[in-house]
This record gives C-alpha cells, sequence and structure tokens, in this order.
C-alpha cells in the first residue's frame, strides 16, 4: 500500500506534501534493503497505483494467484459509501453506513497492494426475490477443496451468506443463506471472521448474537451438497464481546475480541488454547493484552491477525479495524500492528510507524514512529468523566494532577471534562471528535502529563526528540506552558498569548540518554479559562 495522507480541506498542504515524501522516500530505501517496507498507521491507506484502499471489517487469506499459482495475500473488506466520503472530509462523522461492494486486494509483501475487483457488488444481492437494504460486513474466505471453489462468508442481515466463486479474484455470487438459530439459538451471529489453520482447514469464528456473551468455533465445509458449517463449539462464555478473531502462534491457538462498544474501539482481549477447540484459559474471564491499555489498542477494535513464518522468526501482525468515518476517532481505516510475545503471553506494540520484512518476519521501529500514547485523545468514546461503560474519569494515557480547583469525579455538576468536543471547523485543522480540554468553573490549576519509557519490545532511543503539539486557549492564565522532562532537565514552550485558533507549538531538542522522558502541560488558569490540546507527537529527530 502507498502510505499517504489525503490532502483535507483548510490544512495545510505542505504538511501532507512532507508527510508523502518521508513516506514514499522511506519506502524506497527500505525496499533496497532486504525488503524491509514501511507501515504506517494513522493515515488512510492507498494501492501502488494510488486508488484508496476501501476494507473494512474483513481479512487477509493466503491463496495461489490463478494465473501464476504463486502465493499472493488476498485481501477482503466492505467497501461503504462513507468511506470516501470521510476521506475527502474527516470533519464530519456519518451516521449511515451503505454497503457498496466487497473489494479485493492482493500482495506479496503485505505493503503494496493491487486492486483486483469488487468481488461482491450490490448487483448480486439485488438479484435476489426478498432483496432489501440490510447490514453487510464481517467477512473472510476459504477455499473449499471438494468443490474447488472459494467460499466468503458474509454478515447479512439476521443471517450469514455464503457465496462462491471459482477464483480468489473472480465474482462471487449467491449460494445459500443460513440461519444460525438451530446451532447457537439466535439466526445471526454477533461479529465473525474466518481463520485458516495450518493443515488448510477452516472455521467461522463468532458469537453469540444477542449479548454477544459467548464465542463459537465451527468448522466450515460441505453438507448436503452445499458450502455450509459442519458442526458447532462454545468456546467462551462470559462477559460480552465482538470482533472475534483468531490467530496461531508456535502451535497454539489465540481467541481475541473487544468490548461491546460499537463504532468505537476498545481493550484486546485474548485468550489462548493447545486445542481450537479448547480448553482456553481463563475460559470465564478474557485477559486484557499487554500494551494495550494506554490507547485502546492504538484507538481500534480487533479486526483479524496475519501470520508470518519468516525466515528468520515468527511474526503475527495485529490488523486493527479504526470505524472511524461512523466514530470519528482518527484517520485511516485500518491500523496494523507487530505483536511481540513474553512465553505466550501476547504483547500489543502500539505504533505509529514501523518497518517489516515479509520474508525474513523481522520488523523494527520506524524513524518516524510518534512515541506519544492516545496523542489525538481519540480513545475514549465518551466525554470524560464518563460514569458508564467504561466508567472513568480520567483520559486513557494520560495523568491528570488537580493541584487546585474541582476534583475529575462522577459529580458532573462540580467536576470539569477532561475533554472537548471538537466542533466541525476544530476537525478541519485537528483530528478526531475529541481534544484534551483543561480548564474549570474555579480557579484552577492542572498538570496533565505522560511517562513515556522503553517498553519491553520497543526502546526509546537514546538522542534528540521533537515534541509538537496543538492548542488552542482563551481567558486569563498566569502560567500555560507545555514541557517535556528528561535527565532531570526540563524544556518549556510557553504559551503568553490567547489563541482563538489552532496553534502548533514544538519543544526542539530533547535530550533522552535513559529511555524515558515525560511530556505534559501545566495551567494555572482563572474561572472558565480554557486551554484545548489535540495531535502531539513525540518524534526522534533524525
Amino acid at each position: 500500500m502507498t502510505f499517504k495522507p489525503k490532502q483535507r480541506r483548510n490544512k495545510s498542504i505542505f504538511i501532507n506534501v512532507f508527510m508523502l515524501t518521508l513516506i514514499i522516500c522511506g519506502s524506497t530505501f527500505y525496499s533496497a534493503k532486504s525488503q524491509t517496507l514501511n507501515i504506517k498507521n494513522d493515515v488512510f491507506w492507498y494501492t501502488k497505483n494510488k486508488l484508496p484502499i476501501n476494507s473494512q471489517g474483513g481479512g487477509i487469506f493466503t491463496f495461489p494467484d490463478p494465473k501464476t499459482g504463486e502465493k499472493k495475500y488476498y485481501w477482503y473488506g466492505v467497501y461503504y459509501k462513507e468511506a470516501d466520503t470521510y476521506r475527502d472530509d474527516p470533519s464530519v462523522t456519518l451516521k449511515n453506513n451503505t454497503f457498496e461492494s466487497v473489494t479485493c486486494y492482493s500482495s506479496t509483501d503485505l505493503v503494496n497492494w493491487t486492486f483486483e475487483a469488487n468481488v461482491l457488488t450490490n448487483d448480486e444481492l439485488k438479484k435476489q426475490p426478498d432483496y432489501r437494504k440490510t447490514w453487510v460486513g464481517r467477512l473472510g474466505v476459504a477455499y473449499i477443496p471438494e468443490i474447488k471453489k472459494y467460499a466468503m462468508f458474509v454478515q447479512h442481515g439476521g443471517e450469514v451468506l455464503i457465496t462462491v466463486s471459482d477464483s480468489p479474484t473472480g465474482q462471487f455470487t449467491w449460494h445459500q443463506q443460513i440461519s444460525m438459530k438451530e446451532m447457537i439459538g439466535t439466526t445471526n451471529t454477533g461479529d465473525q471472521t474466518v481463520f485458516t489453520d495450518d493443515n488448510g482447514k477452516s472455521y467461522l469464528i463468532y458469537s453469540y448474537g444477542q449479548g454477544r456473551n459467548k464465542i463459537y468455533v465451527s468448522e466450515i465445509g460441505m453438507k448436503n451438497g452445499m458450502v455450509n458449517l459442519l458442526d458447532c463449539t462454545e468456546v467462551f462464555k462470559g462477559e460480552n464481546r465482538e470482533g472475534n478473531c483468531m490467530f496461531k502462534y508456535k502451535n497454539k491457538y489465540y481467541l481475541a475480541a473487544s468490548n461491546i462498544y460499537g463504532w468505537d474501539s476498545s481493550l484486546a482481549y485474548y485468550l489462548v488454547s493447545d486445542n481450537i477447540r479448547g480448553p482456553y484459559e481463563a475460559k470465564q474471564g478474557m485477559m486484557v493484552m499487554n500494551g494495550c491499555a494506554d490507547d485502546y489498542a492504538h484507538v481500534t477494535q480487533t479486526g483479524f491477525f496475519v501470520t508470518l513464518k519468516g525466515s528468520k522468526q515468527e511474526t503475527v501482525v495485529y490488523c486493527g479495524d479504526r470505524w472511524a468515518n461512523f466514530a470519528g476517532n482518527g484517520l485511516g481505516y485500518n491500523q496494523w500492528f507487530p505483536l511481540s510475545f513474553e512465553g505466550h503471553t501476547p504483547y500489543f506494540n502500539s505504533l505509529g510507524s514501523w518497518n517489516l520484512n515479509v520474508k525474513t518476519g523481522e520488523w523494527n521501529v520506524a524513524p518516524d514512529n510518534n512515541f506519544v500514547k492516545n496523542g489525538s485523545f481519540e480513545a475514549d468514546r465518551r466525554t470524560v468523566p464518563n460514569p458508564v461503560k467504561p466508567r472513568q474519569s480520567f483520559m486513557t494515557g494520560w495523568n491528570n494532577k488537580v493541584i487546585e480547583g474541582n476534583q475529575i469525579s462522577f459529580d458532573t455538576i462540580t467536576s470539569p471534562y477532561t475533554n472537548h468536543e471538537n466542533s466541525e471547523s476544530d476537525r478541519k485543522i485537528v483530528i478526531g471528535e475529541k481534544s484534551l480540554s483543561i480548564s474549570d468553573k474555579v480557579n484552577f490549576k492542572r498538570e496533565v502529563s505522560q511517562t513515556i519509557t522503553s517498553s519491553p519490545f520497543v526502546k526509546l532511543e537514546k538522542g534528540s526528540y521533537s515534541l509538537t503539539a496543538r492548542v488552542k486557549n482563551g481567558g486569563k492564565f498566569t502560567q500555560l506552558e507545555m514541557y517535556a522532562t528528561s535527565n532531570e532537565k526540563t524544556l518549556k514552550y510557553k504559551i503568553t498569548e490567547e489563541n482563538t485558533e489552532w496553534k502548533t507549538i514544538k519543544i526542539e531538542n530533547i535530550k533522552v540518554e535513559n529511555e524515558k522522558v515525560i511530556i505534559g502541560f501545566l495551567a494555572n488558569g482563572s474561572a472558565n479559562a480554557f486551554c484545548y490540546v489535540d495531535d502531539i507527537s513525540l518524534v526522534k529527530n533524525r
């Protein structure tokens, strides 16, 4: 894929061109060095021919190329009409989801993608006599050797639609639609994906259709001459979960899922077993993946996984869904991250930019990675403090210290809000629906900070860094500043005037030597003074 941010109205053309130049140069450099290519998150993705990649709620599968027999990655997902609308103007969150087609892209390196076809179209669905406009999404493809066809399993309305094709890139046609009532008690599945095991067998991974407090595994195969689900094994019962998907690593099966948060991001949960049908460890309570809590898995839901068995190492790529067109929570619909492992325990590496060699399986952090977690404040789905789902009085990944003024609490009469709802005009400048808010109804002194350190798998390397943010402020402040503290030395950017429009501020040459830096904002203001902050980044200088 070519990673370039779409030019946004009223935004700096220079920034977009500069980012594109970095991305292209970086990809070219790494391509020349052992096929190590850059994967960049938080931007919209494009094919190598500069076409928008529209693929939401799908999966990647390895099939032979129909013409050459070469094994390729085939990526299937849904193209919703709103994907283009939001890409062209991310200042408005869309309310509807209008199915256009299921798209197919192919690649040999997981980075450079070629658009193959709209393999399942709305016209095909309209051929049915009982056609009606309905939900279409959450899909995967399996090869059925008995009939030498490819079968696509799709959530369609209140049931599961099965379509088939002679080719991974050919037109998929209606095969049958099945009700899940007899198997699980509801006609529909909850979120579903297709997982193909090393032995070639494929399975549908899905949850109970109502409430979603159970997760099932069903083998895909032939039944009475038709492609169908052969069986049903309940592998989890407990909290409600969605975004159900699976991967295999070192001969263990990992079942992953998200919270029931609609279009919004979530913690990434998992279970592990030696057998695809269980029993799964910690069956009554799924475990939270280490590394995902500070930004809700980099503002995603669990989508699907790709496992690379390279010549030097086995690497699992977490492919998260960001439903930004419907949630307004940032840029880009596809966000990918390498997982690391402590024994059999997975670790989520939240990276804005990283490099992957698909042949060796090796990966590393890219020079332009942003080390700030939840820097655009889009991880939190509601105004914070939020008394429900999830109940929290803090911004994810950030420390909020009240030195003077009202305490942050669930008492909405006195408590100040810690985030601000960006207006449409705000969002033409800054990213997403939310920004940090530092304010109070009374005189106040507050500090909002984040401590950035090396993780077990990603090192905050020694060197010089730059801290950048956008701010907008009004009212009277006796002190308002952005700071960075490293090696017992603090650098500050003092905001001394009112900024009625968003202003970019920056601290350069932050010297990091001990793998730790504290960044933050300190505000001493009069009642009703405010400072909004968005799009914070900490990037190493080259």
